[in-house]
């Protein structure tokens, strides 16, 4: 078994060329996710033995008046919501410019802690641009903005997440710094996070990540954000480069993961067999939340746009 010291000082390999996507370069590793998030640090004071309540799901009606003006995510210390979202836009470009893009039109939307959140729509709708503003990755130049802190982004290709020889280096990379954790209290947490993603069997702990299909190393990203306790887990179309039998099993220990931690999860996908693990969804169309609902519903909705345009054609 990797010793936790090993997992400590375990390199990190040279840094790639940060991607170029959506005006904004992707971080390869929680931490430097963490400085590009804004994120506070979790302190061993603000930590609770368990996870509060979930909170009401009367959450579809607008959202109350917010307190302060910044429409960059801040922590909310008392709140059944995970996240809240009043009024946001957002331009790609200049505003007011030749072929600037209004990318949100006053999105408002709220979720509250323990939910697993979908958020579909066709390309270019904003789907994912409305995702990296809660991440704190875009910033809205109007509206008002708060997620719950500690958040936790996972992107699209795990390749720029996980970066470590080993699945316990990779899991155990962000809390390396962290002077209030034990190596017990550090080994405790990665069993954890591999667990809740079920991949909990030890001998994984010593895998080369280089042996994992796409899936497990997916499931290894998910697992080095769940590691660090998020109230948030943002999801950037985790599926898109998977296999039919893999992109099951990230979606189910996604579910899994927030019945057992309390934390929400907002994903972001195309792929409408995904709704029946969801809570609640909502459809985007150019940049705005046009419709929220069940799974049922949204998935019935898009049906029926589908069919709408299939019959004009």
């Amino acid at each position: 078994r990797m010793s936790l010291a090993a997992m400590r000082s375990a390199t990190r390999p040279p840094r790639p060329s940060p991607r170029d996507r959506g005006g904004v370069g992707a971080c390869v590793s929680r931490r430097a996710a963490a400085t590009c998030f804004g994120a506070p640090r979790r302190t061993s004071a603000s930590r609770t033995p368990a996870r509060r309540a979930r909170g009401s799901r009367d959450w579809t009606s607008p959202p109350a008046a917010f307190t302060g003006a910044s429409p960059v995510p801040s922590p909310v210390e008392e709140s059944p919501w995970a996240l809240e979202a009043e009024d946001l836009w957002l331009t790609h470009g200049e505003r007011g410019a030749p072929g600037s893009v209004d990318a949100l039109r006053g999105v408002t939307i709220r979720v509250p802690r323990g939910m697993m959140f979908m958020l579909l729509g066709p390309n270019g709708c904003g789907k994912s641009t409305l995702l990296r503003s809660f991440a704190g990755l875009n910033r809205p130049w109007a509206g008002r903005l708060r997620v719950q802190a500690p958040r936790a982004f996972v992107f699209q290709n795990p390749d720029h997440q996980v970066i470590m020889p080993t699945v316990g280096a990779d899991v155990a990379f962000g809390l390396g710094n962290r002077g209030d954790l034990s190596d017990d209290d550090i080994a405790r947490r990665v069993r954890d996070a591999l667990q809740a993603v079920n991949l909990g069997d030890p001998a994984m702990l010593e895998r080369q990540v280089a042996t994992l299909s796409g899936g497990q190393k997916q499931r290894v990203a998910i697992a080095g954000a769940l590691v660090e306790n998020p109230e948030v887990l943002l999801l950037d179309e985790l599926t898109t480069f998977l296999d039919e039998a893999d992109q099951a099993g990230v979606v189910r220990a996604v579910r899994k993961a927030v019945d057992e931690t309390g934390a929400a999860a907002v994903w972001v996908t195309h792929r409408l067999e995904e709704l029946e693990h969801c809570d609640m969804a909502a459809y985007m169309e150019d940049g705005v939340i046009t419709q929220v609902g069940s799974g049922d519903f949204i998935r019935g909705y898009i049906r029926q746009q589908q069919r709408a345009y299939n019959a004009k054609r």
